[in-house]
């Protein structure tokens, strides 16, 4: 989709179709027609009135959530039609609120149709009609079709099956994303992580018949104003491994390898949008599979750190992969300011904060509230899960350091939390969030502007939270 400022009266514009945004139909023209046709003027209500080329869409409140929701409704209700244009009054409403117009146009226009055998390629293109152009609202307009290129990327990642994205290829398309800004790229296969002891990330691909690779990107802005490193669980497929998981929790087992896809859209956007920084992306891309050769229950590895680690569920696997990068990128980047780990870690998020909500963990509280507001603000949902005391005795171990699973059923999210935390060094400890995107990084049912599949999670509040950097809030 192309979008465009275009400065002109909404008359004037030649644009086939005109998208109408109402939070009231009391005002206008077709009211009563829009009260025969029972159109009410509330989220994702859409209405097209072809004879005369217009759409009508309501939104119910003045923020993000609501104008992307309505957003991304018309602009599926136009791809319906035969219009290939369309135009938008710009408003002081619709100004307020321009970043949610325009993303929510853009996430909400994607498919993942690369499997499909008939296609739909219309185009469209969408005039924005302001009386006068300004520069904050280009910039605005620069930024956010950038950032929604990145969440796109991120969702056909996580949406290619897992015999077509298998390691290597992640490997592969990292190298892609890094020739297509100013990134340095660093693939390491299993040889190096035998020879760098990384004994958790090593044994958890074992059984796979595609090689384990550790993915390293780096942007590196002049006069960096911090240092960031974001670490991504990429899970090409998760079978369970010997803790084989049921059939019907196979299925979307693909999207596991969310969180590496994410930290590595992020860092694309991160070098497109020329942000100050110095930022570091890992990913830990592994299959988790069946065979002779797989890692066990009742296995103890050594980690990186050292630490040594209890194998009670091979289907804990992520954690695994995750304490290792973690471990690589301190050893390997130091005076880390910020430290992320990303991954669809556990069922019990979703349990615990819903489908379309990431639980933020670690030992700094600012820190997590300033990646909620920034997860708020950017269109995600995010909440805060605290560690505590007692819930840490459930991942000791009688025979190791560790126990990669708790004794408990209760509190999996925290306690898998507190499993890492055990792989982030005293000085980094206040550094470090966990964000688990098990719930919204692949939902199979659409919600608001996101489609069937992959959301692109993580991306989006990354920016925004490295943005109010920046700016000092």
């Amino acid at each position: 989709m192309k979008i465009n400022l275009v400065e002109t009266s909404i008359e004037k514009n030649g644009a086939e179709i005109e998208i109408i945004f109402v939070k009231s139909i009391e005002n206008l023209n077709d009211k009563e027609i829009l009260e025969n046709l029972e159109f009410k003027a509330k989220d994702e209500a859409c209405v097209l009135l072809a004879e005369s080329k217009k759409i009508y869409v309501g939104y119910e409140e003045e923020n993000y959530d609501s104008i992307a929701i309505a957003s991304a409704t018309a602009i599926k209700k136009l791809q319906t039609t035969k219009f290939k244009s369309a135009k938008i009054q710009l408003n002081e409403v619709l100004e307020n609120n321009f970043k949610a117009l325009v993303e929510g146009a853009l996430l909400g226009e994607y498919k993942f149709t690369n499997y499909k055998s008939e296609k739909d390629n219309k185009k469209i293109e969408l005039e924005i009609v302001v009386l006068n152009k300004n520069e904050k609202l280009q910039k605005i307009l620069t930024e956010s079709k950038i950032i929604s290129k990145a969440v796109n990327k991120t969702r056909n990642m996580v949406n290619t099956p897992p015999a077509d994205f298998y390691p290597e290829i992640m490997a592969k398309t990292a190298k892609k994303l890094a020739k297509d800004v100013d990134i340095e790229v660093k693939i390491e296969g299993e040889k190096f992580l035998k020879e760098n002891e990384m004994n958790a990330m090593l044994s958890v691909g074992r059984a796979s018949v595609h090689e384990s690779k550790l993915i390293h990107l780096t942007y590196k802005a002049q006069n960096p104003q911090a240092k960031i490193v974001l670490v991504g669980k990429g899970l090409t497929y998760d079978s369970g491994g010997l803790s084989l998981k049921p059939a019907d929790f196979m299925v979307t087992m693909k999207a596991d390898k969310s969180g590496g896809c994410a930290v590595m859209s992020t860092i694309w956007a991160i070098a497109k949008l020329e942000l100050p920084f110095e930022v570091h992306a890992i990913v830990g891309a592994v299959e988790n599979m069946i065979g002779g050769n797989a890692y066990k229950p009742d296995d103890v590895l050594k980690a990186k750190n050292g630490k040594t680690i209890e194998i009670r569920n091979t289907d804990a696997e992520g954690r695994l992969v995750l304490a290792d990068c973690l471990s690589y990128a301190q050893d390997e980047i130091k005076d880390i300011d910020y430290i992320f780990d990303y991954a669809t870690l556990t069922g019990a998020c979703v349990v615990g904060v819903g489908e379309y909500t990431t639980g933020i963990m670690g030992n700094n509280e600012i820190l997590k509230r300033n990646a909620v507001l920034a997860a708020l603000k950017s269109g995600e949902y995010a909440t805060t899960l605290d560690f505590n005391r007692f819930l840490k005795k459930a991942i000791k171990s009688e025979i190791a350091d560790i126990c990669n699973i708790a004794n408990t059923r209760y509190g999996g999210a925290i306690t898998a939390g507190m499993f890492l935390d055990n792989f982030i060094s005293d000085e980094n400890k206040e550094k470090w969030i966990h964000f688990d995107i098990a719930g919204p990084a692949f939902v199979e049912k659409p919600w608001g502007y996101n489609p069937h599949g992959a959301s692109g999670t993580g991306v989006r509040m990354t920016i925004k939270f490295l943005q109010d950097l920046v700016e000092g809030n």
